[in-house]
Order: structure tokens, then C-alpha cells, then sequence
């Protein structure tokens, strides 16, 4: 019996062996290939479009080369467009981490209504951000928006102001609502990293003749530095590449007066397919910059000394 089994062992140890030096690919494979075909493939059409000559209709008339990223450059207003993107981006940023980080202490604190107040803070982040976006595009509307009537009515103003009509009362507003549908997912982020601090480290730095005040830069912000890090990486990725808002209140006019370059890109795909995609591509090489720079300048993998 042992001749005709024992060649039957080594092959099932051999078998075994070739799965386990596959190591995790199994279960990371899914994943990979559902990254490639909706991450990777949309950015190689992205970067292919940009370099074709593709008609209203949806024809390609053949290679562009560089063209469509030199009429990009031409354009007369894409200046504006890129400065009003840097400014949208580090104001709502900037804010929606203040506010969020204020929030954030609230709610670490323990007081009558806690529990209710953090469920209230997740309504905007459970409420779409186009119907949030539409909600306050009524609420300012000039005819029959409620801000207006209220205003009227309390003598602040004469006449109905016209809050979207242009880029000076726009962008305060479409900032706000900005910071608005962002501060739930920041503030949980920072909670989340307020909780994990232990209360010894507090106990010790209070036995030591500490002040709350040096015991928050000393310990709280430290030590919070990861959360922090996750918290605007993803705000600089997401307010970056807002659409919904500007679009829903907007549509990035006039003109392109409150257009951030994420809007200006789906302005210009009706004049041309190409050319919109450029700018995609440059958005998506901004984005990529952006970060790189801002992980950088933290040194997000460097320890604490």
C-alpha cells in the first residue's frame, strides 16, 4: 500500500505550496481588478481623449497631438478659473478643519443632549449633496426665496438681492454650503481620533502642573496629528474636485465667473470633447501635485520624535 500512496503526498504538499506562494493576491486579486477596470481604465480614456480630434457628435476625426492642451492654455478665462479653485479650496478647507476640530472637542465632552446633537450632525452627510445644494439655491432664490422674504420683511433690505446672480454673494454661499455637507464626515474623523488618546496622558500632564493650554498643543494636537492628516488629505481631494455644489447652485455663472476647474472641464466639453478632456487630465495631475506636496510638508510618515 505505501509504494502507491506515497506519491500521491508530495504532489498534494506541492499544490499546497504553489497556492501559499501566491501569498494574499487571492483575496486582494477583486479588489485590484475592480480598481484597474474603474480607476485605471477611465484615466487611460481620459488621457487618450485628450489627444484625439472627436466631433459634437462623438466622432473621432483623428490625433490632435498636443493641440487640444494648447487651445486649454488660450482659453481667456481659464486664469480665473485656476485662481478661484485655489481660493475655493483653501477657504473651504481651512474652515471646515476649524470648525471641525471645534466640533469635535464639543462632542468629546460628555453634556445633557450629546447623543442627540451627533446624530443631528450626520443629516448633512446622510442628505445628498445635489439635493442640499438645490435646498439652498431655493432658500436664495430672488422671487421667492426665503432668505429674501425674511430680509424684506425685518426692513434689512429694500429690494430682493439676487444672492446667485454673481460671483461676489455666489462664492460666500456656495462656500458655505461647501463647509456645510463637509464639516460630519471631518468632525467624526477628528472624534474618532480624540477618543483614542488616553486618559492617563491627561491624568499625568494635570499631576504635573500642566495648563489645559499647553496640555492641548503638547498632547491633544500631537497625538491627534494622524486624524488630522486623514481629515484634509480627503477635504483637499473632495473640495478640489467638487462639482454637485457649484453646478446645483450655479452652473459655474456666469460665464465662468464662479466656475472652479472641475466645472470649467464639463463647460467646455459642449464646445469640444477633446479639450475637456485636457483639462481633465491637467485636474487630475493637479490633484496628484497637491497631495504629494501637502503629505510632503507634514512628513505624514515620519514619527513623532
Amino acid at each position: 500500500m505505501s509504494p502507491t500512496t506515497s506519491p500521491a503526498r508530495p504532489g498534494r504538499k506541492r499544490g499546497r505550496g504553489g497556492l501559499a506562494r501566491l501569498g494574499p493576491l487571492p483575496w486582494i486579486g477583486p479588489a485590484v481588478l475592480l480598481i484597474a477596470l474603474v480607476v485605471l481604465w477611465p484615466v487611460y480614456e481620459m488621457v487618450r481623449t485628450s489627444f484625439l480630434k472627436i466631433s459634437s457628435s462623438g466622432f473621432v476625426r483623428g490625433s490632435a497631438g498636443f493641440d487640444k492642451y494648447r487651445q486649454l492654455l488660450e482659453e481667456p478665462a481659464l486664469p480665473s478659473v485656476v485662481v478661484s479653485t485655489v481660493v475655493w479650496t483653501l477657504v473651504v478647507v481651512t474652515a471646515t478643519m476649524v470648525l471641525s476640530l471645534a466640533l469635535a472637542q464639543l462632542f468629546n465632552q460628555r453634556f445633557p443632549g450629546r447623543r442627540l446633537t451627533r446624530w443631528a450632525l450626520i443629516a448633512p452627510w446622510a442628505a445628498s449633496v445635489v439635493m442640499t445644494a438645490i435646498g439652498f439655491k431655493w432658500m436664495l432664490d430672488r422671487t421667492a426665496g426665503v432668505l429674501n422674504t425674511l430680509m424684506t420683511d425685518l426692513g434689512i433690505v429694500d429690494d430682493p438681492k439676487d444672492w446667485l446672480g454673481g460671483p461676489a454673494t455666489a462664492w460666500p454661499w456656495m462656500m458655505f454650503v461647501a463647509v456645510f455637507v463637509s464639516l460630519p464626515f471631518t468632525t467624526y474623523t477628528l472624534l474618532a481620533g480624540l477618543q483614542t488618546v488616553p486618559a492617563e496622558v491627561y491624568e499625568a500632564a494635570r499631576v504635573d502642573g500642566t495648563t489645559p493650554w499647553q496640555i492641548y498643543v503638547r498632547i491633544t494636537l500631537p497625538l491627534l496629528r494622524p486624524a488630522l492628516l486623514v481629515g484634509m488629505v480627503i477635504n483637499l481631494i473632495n473640495v478640489f474636485n467638487s462639482f454637485p455644489i457649484i453646478w446645483s447652485m450655479t452652473r459655474g455663472g456666469p460665464d465662468s465667473d464662479t466656475a472652479t476647474t472641475t466645472v470649467f472641464m464639463y463647460q467646455l466639453k459642449n464646445a469640444d470633447i477633446g479639450q475637456s478632456a485636457a483639462m481633465s487630465v491637467v485636474n487630475f495631475a493637479l490633484v496628484l501635485l497637491m497631495v504629494a506636496l501637502f503629505l510632503k510638508a507634514t512628513r505624514w510618515n515620519q514619527e513623532e520624535s
